[in-house]
């Protein structure tokens, strides 16, 4: 009985010392992690680099000059801010031009409309398209309707995006922009004009990426502004027969090279294992793209940064990429992808910042089951920042929505986006948009849960691909 009470007592001990031990490892990374987020809070980085970007360079459309002058812009500011290794990747990306875009109705109340060219749509013939509209409340009230009703005219889909703090309302509505034209065009129509995919109230219409399909006659595309889709149900109250005159001039213009920008902070014991912090540098045309994505691209390279700069590296190596063309059907994430096979199994978790500059409320994660628990204990620290602990449903982000699927485990780091939509894809997507308070609580969250995951012992693999996570929002869907 002495001898098991001794044993007993020495294994008690042997414990506790055990965990005193573990308590010291982790005090400096609590610590580290209180230092970057007061450093985040007080730093004006990110803003000037968004501002900088929306000033210096402003609208970035995939393959266009200003994309490359991006490209530029990143590299030299990767390389002034002292970033470990910075360099490109070359990407193939689609070229597409807006051209004009002009609407009216012609009867039965002759009013002009403000409309704009969808992503990748084609031209309405030179003289411009006159024909009657038939509504339809949703995509898939289209898809049901009887193709004889539909030969000849433009259909026009009225389907509202509803407001939500988590952008929900956006994956309810956005098929049809992207997948409209196809069935449109399946039934007859000649063109396809949707309410804009958006949450305002303003006069200006919401662009973004559109599909054709392979063998399905090509249709003209366009979104019109919320106030003009109540404008035509209004005038649809009152005669059923209204006929509308479109004349839109996009035109695609073959392919291009742009780039994914990177840079790195080398790891201190483990260089070759990456946590990848990313954000796209493209925007649409109709804005200055401060919002989408000029914040991201501002929030991972401050958070980039401040990692950069410690006294000590973190054990993995920390990677922030500024993808491309994500706008036109996440290009460069799809090229980082295959670039990067090789080296996949050495990613320990990817997050994209790609959801405006609202505030991060919630961590979530996809990682394999067993490990979400640890996981979360090891992000704890996050709490002081604002940011809950929630589940395993994490998509990670556009560019890096596809990793899953080749194991490698996300993060999600779920922004505010209560009124993302009210500016998304628009003229509106303007630096006043941005609240610099909010962008520096992104700042914070970004730089710790970067030096947390480089820091981090769990193991997070294998993660499930079929697993229940939540839709990522894709806008280049």
């Amino acid at each position: 009985m002495k001898n098991y009470r001794r044993t007993l007592l020495i294994g008690l001990i042997f414990s506790g010392l055990m965990g005193c031990q573990n308590t010291r490892l982790e005090e400096p990374n609590i610590k580290i992690t209180k230092q970057l987020q007061q450093d985040a809070l007080s730093s004006p980085l990110a803003y000037d680099l968004v501002e900088s970007l929306t000033v210096e360079v402003g609208p970035r459309l995939a393959g266009s000059n200003k994309d490359l002058m991006a490209v530029r812009w990143a590299e030299n500011r990767l390389i002034k801010l002292g970033f470990d290794r910075v360099y490109k990747e070359p990407v193939q990306v689609p070229v597409w031009s807006r051209g004009e875009a002009k609407a009216r109705v012609v009867s039965p109340f002759s009013q002009p409309l403000v409309i704009t060219a969808l992503g990748g749509s084609i031209a309405t013939p030179e003289g411009g398209i006159r024909a009657p509209i038939i509504r339809f409340d949703t995509l898939d009230a289209l898809k049901q309707a009887n193709k004889r009703d539909i030969q000849g005219k433009i259909v026009f889909i009225d389907h509202i995006t509803e407001r939500h703090k988590t952008g929900k309302g956006y994956g309810k509505t956005v098929g049809g922009r992207s997948r409209g034209a196809i069935t449109a065009s399946e039934k007859g129509a000649v063109a396809i004009v949707i309410r804009s995919i958006g949450t305002d109230h303003d006069r200006m219409a919401h662009t973004g990426m559109m599909r054709y399909k392979e063998g399905v006659a090509k249709i003209p595309a366009a979104a019109m502004s919320n106030p003009d889709a109540d404008l035509i149900n209004q005038m649809l109250k009152r005669d059923p027969d209204v006929i509308l005159d479109l004349f839109m001039t996009p035109q695609s213009h073959g392919f291009a090279t742009s780039y994914n920008v990177i840079a790195e902070v080398t790891g201190s014991s483990k260089p070759d294992e990456i946590v990848l912090i990313g954000a796209h540098l493209d925007s649409w045309d109709e804005g200055t793209g401060a919002i989408d994505d000029g914040a991201g691209v501002a929030i991972v390279t401050a958070a980039g940064k401040l990692i950069q700069d410690l006294p000590v590296k973190p054990a993995r190596t920390v990677r922030v990429v500024l993808f491309a063309a994500e706008e036109v059907g996440l290009v460069g994430g799809k090229a980082y992808a295959k670039a990067h096979r090789a080296e996949l199994d050495k990613h320990y978790i990817a997050a994209e910042s790609d959801f405006g500059a609202g505030r991060i409320y919630q961590i979530d994660y996809r990682v394999n089951q067993s490990a979400l628990e640890a996981i979360q204990e090891v992000t704890r620290p996050m709490i002081s920042n604002g940011v809950t602990l929630g589940s395993n449903t994490a998509s990670g982000g556009p560019d890096v929505s596809m990793l899953p699927k080749q194991g490698v485990p996300v993060a999600s780091l779920r922004q505010d986006g209560h009124d993302y939509f009210d500016y998304h894809h628009t003229p509106n997507d303007t630096l006043d948009k941005i609240d610099p308070k909010a962008l520096q609580q992104n700042v914070a969250a970004y730089a710790q849960f970067a030096y947390l995951m480089a820091q981090s012992e769990v193991e997070l693999r294998p993660i499930t691909t079929g697993s229940k996570a939540k839709p990522v929002i894709i806008e280049a869907k």
